[in-house]
């Protein structure tokens, strides 16, 4: 096995393509042996993600029901109210999660969506949770405007390798995220970046995915692994299943080459059983999106995650903040408003394909 140093940005394909090539129970050592030098093997961060835009998105990913050109039979919803946003980050929190992720089905922000999402960064983190989002390609002053707002962390998947790429997707370039991530950079958040395995690719995709997220400047600080839901109405619809083995080899080569960064389990834990998640988190995996919907697919129920986690002897991560004065006003002002102006959202929908 090549020797691992802490840290890397240098990998070479062919290393990684070794990597996975690895004996199955050595890889899962090395993985096993890198993962506690960095954490706690019996900690699991928790994350909820909240749809707060769904539907009618203009992309052609070939994975997302999300996409206005699939007929999926997903209906959509306009952009949620902060309000309603927050009494979901509250539930959220009450149910055990430290992270609030929220994810609206856009190409990219418009000027006039950034008060309302900044309003919604703003009022989750008063309560003491961390912050995400995922809004599509951002500009930078999209970026500063959310960095500002006190976002704590941007999600913006590569989905796979370079090569794969123009197979899944055609609408954006793999520059365009790319680009979008060192905008997250530079405005002083952390990344949130990962990819999508089981959509026909091949170990050499996978590496090449891993490769480019290995090889940024400073890794992502949580690295989302998704296996593909296969949705009627998207062109994936009929792929084959991917071999459970396969997607633990993501995880511990995505743990061996990313040593510090969360990765997270994430779509595709419906199909998982207990022994496949228990085997992921074996392999370095240490985030979660808990609750009953990743966005618009299936998640396993809160109270079976617990279930997994006392059967493992796992405990959420605790975080922890407190509202300073500033949080506090801000919540305020935002009650006022709420007074003011009953109408507090626009119907999202009504973007044609193409905007």
């Amino acid at each position: 096995m090549p020797e691992v140093t802490e840290c890397r940005h240098d990998w070479r394909r062919d290393e990684i393509v070794a990597l996975f090539n690895t004996p199955f129970m050595d890889l899962m050592f090395q993985a096993q042996s890198v993962h506690r030098q960095h954490f706690n093997p019996n900690e699991v961060q928790v994350s909820t993600l909240c749809s707060i835009k769904t539907g009618a998105c203009p992309e052609d990913c070939a994975y997302c029901p999300q996409s206005a050109r699939y007929d999926t039979g997903l209906e959509k919803e306009q952009l949620m109210k902060v309000q309603a946003v927050v009494d979901e980050a509250k539930a959220a929190k009450e149910a055990g999660a430290t992270r609030f992720c929220m994810g609206a089905a856009w190409r990219s922000p418009k000027n006039r969506d950034m008060p309302y999402v900044t309003d919604m960064v703003r009022q989750v983190k008063a309560l003491g949770l961390e912050t995400c989002m995922t809004l599509g390609m951002l500009k930078d002053e999209q970026a500063q405007e959310l960095a500002d707002a006190g976002l704590d962390y941007y999600n913006h998947n590569l989905d796979t390798s370079p090569e794969y790429y123009g197979e899944i997707i055609t609408t954006r370039t793999y520059q365009d995220r790319l680009e979008t991530l060192d905008r997250v950079r530079k405005s002083g958040m952390k990344i949130c970046a990962g990819g999508i395995v089981g959509m026909g690719e091949n170990d050499t995709d996978r590496a090449g995915l891993l490769q480019q997220l290995s090889n940024l400047p400073q890794h992502p600080e949580s690295v989302p692994i998704n296996m593909l839901v296969r949705v009627a109405g998207t062109p994936l619809a009929e792929n084959e299943d991917l071999d459970p083995f396969d997607f633990i080899r993501t995880i511990a080569v995505a743990r061996i080459l990313m040593p510090k960064s969360y990765v997270r389990l994430s779509a595709g834990r419906e199909d998982m059983n207990d022994e496949m998640q228990a085997m992921a988190f074996l392999a370095g995996a240490n985030s979660i999106f808990y609750g009953e919907k990743l966005l618009t697919t299936p998640n396993p129920k809160a109270n079976k995650d617990m279930q997994l986690f006392e059967r493992l002897n796992l405990q959420p991560e605790k975080f922890e903040t407190e509202n300073d004065d500033e949080a506090e006003q801000a919540n305020i002002e935002h009650a006022i408003r709420e007074q003011e102006n009953k109408a507090y959202f626009y119907d999202a929908t009504q973007t044609a394909v193409g905007q």
